[in-house]
């Protein structure tokens, strides 16, 4: 196992063929025909665009904004609207609620839910089987995956693939599948027809892989360490780890396509704001191409279009995607979603060509607002820091069911140690939001708040470090969310675990 460091290099060229469902290689112009979706995690919706004119069709509402109904005793909505995947035929597409721990099914010709899967502990992304009639999702908060009929819909079994499943990929052939853990530096083979563990690799860059993505020729699979800046490169021929990128703070989702000038993985890094491009050398070090300013904050779901001419990209924190022109590698449009875009995917030939049937406006037209923070020490907490660290302190503010909802990430702070947040109004006057305590690096990756923000900036300032009653609240939470876990992952590092 090797560990390289990317350098910028020459852009990329044309692409001509690239990545559809799982793996199958196919090459379908754009068309009105076709459908960009995202996952929205705070308005809890699927946005739906038509790529050919780049504009937002609408959502698919599958449960009430964050907040709000959602504390009720009697809601039955999904929350946590997440992970998305779509059958080979692109008929199908399947939805993840990584809170209310669901599968819906969806028309794409229709844009309604076919059927709805009540699932495994915090499960989170997952793949259809080739032939469509199964969905198969990650457990994060236990060791299985759990296998849905994508049919008539109902659990069909669960297959046990060791601690903290994340997701699950499928060979080009459909004969095995793939699972990356966030509890376990490794891979787990499944063969899909007996259910049976084939293999397992080991030597992962880090403990925690995010997501992961299989390169359409099947030989390669690239697995994202988002809390340690690092993806792992997998050489599936050899079933060994080829290679260690340091790829840079938040590292999200991978995704490839095949060109006429070879073969590229696309990479999006949310604490950068960057799209990275590496020409793959199976077997071998990746070389990095150029990196890609986006537009806005936390890039994260990523899919190419049937052609490979365009790339999409999600910004998170900005509730927008990009369309990143792939023979200049240049942002080219920009498309509002809903709040909180997640994994995004491409489908070609989803429905008639003008349809937006069944499509309402929930989570739209409420972008949030990235505001400018405080370090403890008055310096300011957004520079982006020198050699791909990121900035310090971010601050994200979005209206949500009539409130304010306030996330904070912090980075390269003091470790197991308590902070308060301060909302800083124009007369330079405080208003106290919250509190929270890093974990053992001293990051804290998702600190969520919920009030009315009438700021201009915010400001934190250290309490000391974290009591012991603090860091015994966070170790038991941790062994809630996360049983079975390797002994390595220690609870401070997992506290924070945000969800993708």
């Amino acid at each position: 196992m090797s560990i390289a460091q990317a350098d910028t290099a020459s852009p990329a060229s044309s692409r001509a063929r690239t990545t559809a469902g799982d793996g199958t290689s196919v090459s379908v112009p754009v068309s009105g025909r076709d459908r960009v979706y995202t996952a929205d995690q705070s308005s809890n919706t699927v946005t739906v665009i038509d790529p050919s004119t780049n504009k937002t069709l609408g959502t698919i509402a599958l449960g009430a904004q964050r907040l709000g109904a959602a504390l009720s005793p009697q809601y039955t909505g999904n929350v946590g609207v997440h992970g998305l995947a779509f059958s080979r035929d692109s008929t199908r597409l399947a939805v993840v609620s990584v809170t209310s721990n669901t599968v819906d099914i969806i028309d794409t010709a229709t844009n309604k839910v076919i059927n709805e899967t009540d699932v495994g502990r915090a499960s989170h992304e997952g793949t259809f089987t080739a032939d469509g009639k199964q969905f198969w999702v990650a457990d994060r908060g236990r060791d299985t995956v759990t296998v849905v009929d994508a049919v008539h819909g109902g659990v069909v079994t669960n297959i046990k693939v060791g601690a903290g499943p994340s997701k699950v990929v499928l060979s080009p052939d459909g004969k095995t599948a793939y699972i990356n853990h966030i509890s376990a530096p490794e891979i787990t083979a499944v063969d899909v027809r007996t259910h049976n563990v084939s293999y397992t690799i080991k030597g992962l860059g880090d403990t925690f892989s995010s997501d992961e993505a299989i390169s359409p020729d099947g030989k390669e699979l690239w697995a994202a360490h988002k809390r340690a800046g690092m993806t792992s490169v997998i050489d599936l021929e050899h079933r060994k780890v080829a290679a260690v990128l340091k790829t840079g703070p938040d590292t999200n989702h991978p995704n490839f396509a095949d060109t006429k000038n070879g073969s590229f993985a696309y990479l999006t890094v949310g604490g950068l704001d960057q799209t990275l491009v590496y020409r793959r050398s199976p077997g071998g070090t990746p070389e990095l191409v150029t990196r890609i300013q986006d537009t806005g904050h936390a890039p994260h779901g990523l899919w190419p279009s049937g052609d490979g001419t365009r790339m999409y990209v999600g910004m998170e924190k900005s509730d927008a995607v990009d369309v990143i022109d792939t023979a200049t590698n240049k942002v080219i449009d920009t498309v509002g979603v809903g709040q909180e875009p997640q994994a995004l995917v491409y489908v070609p030939n989803a429905a008639s060509a003008g349809s937006a049937a069944n499509l309402g406006r929930q989570g739209l037209g409420n972008a949030p607002r990235n505001v400018s923070t405080l370090l403890p020490d008055g310096t300011a907490g957004e520079t982006m820091r020198p050699d791909n660290k990121g900035r310090q302190l971010e601050a994200t503010v979005r209206p949500v069911s009539g409130l304010d909802m306030i996330q904070l990430q912090a980075r390269g702070f003091e470790p197991t140690t308590t902070y308060r947040a301060f909302a800083v109004q124009k007369d330079g006057s405080k208003i106290p939001l919250l509190s929270f305590t890093t974990d053992s690096a001293g990051n804290a990756p998702q600190v969520l708040g919920f009030a009315d923000f009438t700021g201009v900036s915010v400001a934190v300032t250290s309490e000391g470090k974290a009591t012991a009653q603090t860091l015994a609240r966070m170790s038991a939470a941790v062994a809630s969310m996360h049983p079975g876990s390797d002994s390595a992952v220690k609870a401070a590092d997992l506290l924070y675990c945000d969800c993708c």
